[in-house]
C-alpha cells in the first residue's frame, strides 16, 4: 500500500491480456479500479466495479475470458462491418458511459485504444463538467488500419485526438501520427509497451541457445497479419531444412490454417497450438530458435518483444514501428510480410547463422532491459498518471 490512492476508470476490452497486464499493476498496488468493458467478461484481480458497456456490436459476443478465434476471412469481414457501422452505435453507448463517469467521479479516465473505446470515451466526456483527465492509448494499427478506413472512423479518430488530455503510444511513430490526427502540441505523451512491458519472471532467456530448428508464429489469426505468406514460406524452408518445425500459436481448429497446411503438404512440420495461458508462454518461446511476426500493420507487438526476451531470433514485417525495436541484420531480420520468399530466406538465414542468433540474443536482452521491462515501465506510467491528476 502507498499513500496516494487513485480512482482509475479504464475503458477497454477487459478480455485482452494486454489490458489485464496493465490494469493488474494498479489493482495490486491498491488503487481503486473501475472498468467499463466493451465486451462482457470477468477479471481475476480486485476491482471496485466492472460495467459491461457494449459498443460497435460487441454485445453480440457471448461472455468469454479471451478474444475469440475466427477465420481470417471472417475477421476481415467483421472488421470492415464494424468500421462502417460501429461508429453509429457510439452516441447511445456514450450515454451509459457518461452516467457511469458521473457516478464514480474517477481521477483519470483511460481509454485503452482509439476504436472504439477512445471514441466512446471522447463522446461520453463531451461538455461534461467537471471533466476528469482523459488519457487514450494507441494500439498498433489504430492509425494505419482503422483511422483512414471510413469517413466516420476518420471523424471520430480526429475527435478523440482533439479531446484527449494525454496520449500513451507503444512506439514513437504513433506520437507523430497522433499530432497529424489532431493531438495538440501541448498535450503530454508517454511511450511504453502496450501491456506495460515484459514480465521478467515469465519471459527470460534459456540457459543455452536452442539447438532444435523450431520456428514460432505467435500472432494468431488477425486480419492484419499475413499468415497466408507465412504458411506459403514453410515449403520453401523445408526444401532446404526438412528438419524444421513450425509452431503456430492459438491456431488449433482454425479452418484456414488447417487448409493451408493440408494443401501445401506441410502438416507433419506444423503444430497448430491451442490458446496457451499467458503465464506459460515463456516456456513455449524458450523452446524456439526463431519467432516470426508477419504483420502488415503494427505498433509494438507484445508477443514479439516477449519472444525476444526469451532468446528467440526475431523476423518481422519491415514496418516503421518495428524498426524502433529491430535493426535489420543486427538483432533480427525485417522482411516483406506479403512475400513468402522473403520470409523463407530470413528463416533459413536465421537457422544457418548461430553466430547471428547468439549476437542478437545478447543485444535483445539489453534492449528489453533498457526499454521493455514491465516493472520499470509501470512505475513510469504511475508517475504519468499522478502528473495528470495534478
Amino acid at each position: 500500500m502507498y499513500n496516494h490512492i487513485m480512482r482509475l476508470l479504464f475503458v477497454t476490452d477487459a478480455r485482452s491480456p494486454i489490458s489485464r497486464n496493465w490494469i493488474r499493476y494498479f489493482a495490486e498496488r491498491g488503487d481503486e479500479i473501475f472498468i467499463a468493458s466493451t465486451f462482457d467478461c470477468e477479471v481475476d484481480f480486485p476491482v471496485k466495479r466492472l460495467e459491461f458497456t457494449p459498443v460497435a456490436f460487441s454485445a453480440a459476443k457471448k461472455r468469454t475470458s479471451a478474444p475469440s478465434s475466427a477465420s481470417s476471412r471472417t475477421l476481415s469481414l467483421r472488421t470492415a462491418f464494424r468500421q462502417w457501422f460501429g461508429p453509429l452505435t457510439i452516441p447511445a453507448s456514450a450515454r451509459k458511459l457518461r452516467a457511469f463517469i458521473k457516478e464514480i467521479e474517477p481521477d483519470i479516465v483511460h481509454a485503452m485504444r482509439v476504436p472504439y473505446e477512445g471514441m466512446l470515451t471522447a463522446s461520453a466526456l463531451h461538455n461534461l463538467t467537471p471533466c476528469p483527465p482523459f488519457l487514450v492509448s494507441i494500439w498498433g494499427n489504430d492509425f494505419t488500419l482503422h483511422a483512414p478506413s471510413t469517413p466516420l472512423m476518420k471523424m471520430y479518430t480526429r475527435q478523440v485526438m482533439k479531446s484527449a488530455d494525454a496520449l500513451h503510444a507503444d512506439v514513437e511513430r504513433d506520437v507523430r501520427l497522433a499530432r497529424q490526427w489532431g493531438l495538440g502540441g501541448d498535450k503530454v505523451t508517454l511511450v511504453a509497451p502496450g501491456s506495460g512491458g515484459v514480465r521478467g519472471d515469465i519471459f527470460y532467456p534459456p540457459e543455452e541457445l536452442v539447438k532444435a530448428p523450431v520456428i514460432i508464429n505467435p500472432r494468431g489469426v488477425r486480419p492484419y497479419v499475413r499468415n497466408d505468406s507465412f504458411f506459403k514460406s514453410i515449403p520453401l524452408v523445408l526444401a532446404k531444412r526438412p528438419d524444421a518445425k513450425f509452431v503456430c500459436s492459438t491456431m488449433r481448429g482454425e479452418a484456414q490454417a488447417m487448409t493451408w497446411a493440408r494443401e501445401l503438404g506441410i502438416e507433419d512440420a506444423v503444430e497448430l497450438m491451442p490458446p496457451v495461458p499467458f503465464e506459460r508462454m515463456g516456456e513455449v518461446f524458450r523452446e524456439a530458435q526463431i519467432v516470426v511476426s508477419p504483420s502488415a500493420h503494427d505498433g509494438t507487438p507484445n508477443s514479439l518483444i516477449e519472444a525476444m526476451a526469451c532468446g528467440c531470433f526475431p523476423i518481422a514485417g519491415d514496418l516503421e514501428s518495428i524498426r524502433e525495436w529491430i535493426t535489420h541484420g543486427q538483432n533480427g531480420l525485417l522482411v516483406d510480410p506479403a512475400n513468402p520468399q522473403s520470409i523463407a530466406e530470413a528463416i533459413l538465414l536465421g537457422l544457418e547463422r548461430e553466430d547471428l542468433r547468439r549476437e542478437a540474443a545478447g543485444l535483445n536482452t539489453k534492449i528489453i532491459s533498457a526499454r521493455g521491462e514491465y516493472g520499470a515501465n509501470m512505475k513510469r506510467v504511475a508517475g504519468f498518471y499522478k502528473s495528470l491528476t495534478r
